[in-house]
């Protein structure tokens, strides 16, 4: 008789555990798909700035090819060629950036692209701010055999 009396005070004791773990499951759920789009997200910028990247490494300085020639077999870059070429690449991309740089050592060009993002259920885990995604892309100019 005493083992019925104490199966029934502890009848429904469980119901607690089970709603948490279901509200940590749905966490869990909640935050795997927000990483993933976070991830993708961060996936897109990064294309956008390797295209603009290499947009600017093709992008040589005609005036010293044509006055200095061709030095160590690659070709020369300036900043003002790489920032319009970045430019151009956005612009024909369609793809919007918060902000971008460029900045060449006159061979080598590096992009740095930014861009804030709203992400899944962002307002859960980031109390409703936007996520800011940055990428950097180096590229090289193309060198002659």
């Amino acid at each position: 008789m005493r083992d019925t009396d104490r199966s029934a005070g502890e009848r429904g004791s469980t119901l607690p555990l089970v709603l948490v773990c279901w509200l940590v499951a749905a966490l869990m759920a909640l935050g795997a798909v927000a990483a993933s789009d976070a991830f993708l997200e961060q996936q897109e910028v990064q294309a956008v700035c390797d295209a603009a990247a290499l947009a600017a490494a093709n992008r040589a300085d005609e005036a010293a090819v044509y006055t200095v020639g061709i030095d160590g077999g690659t070709l020369p870059l300036t900043r003002d060629g790489a920032q319009a070429a970045v430019a151009g690449s956005l612009a024909a991309g369609g793809d919007a950036l918060d902000s971008w740089s460029a900045e060449t050592d006159g061979t080598e060009v590096t992009v740095r692209c930014t861009r804030q993002v709203e992400i899944a259920f962002g307002w859960l885990f980031l109390g409703g701010q936007p996520l800011e995604r940055t990428a950097v892309a180096s590229a090289r100019a193309p060198t002659v055999p």
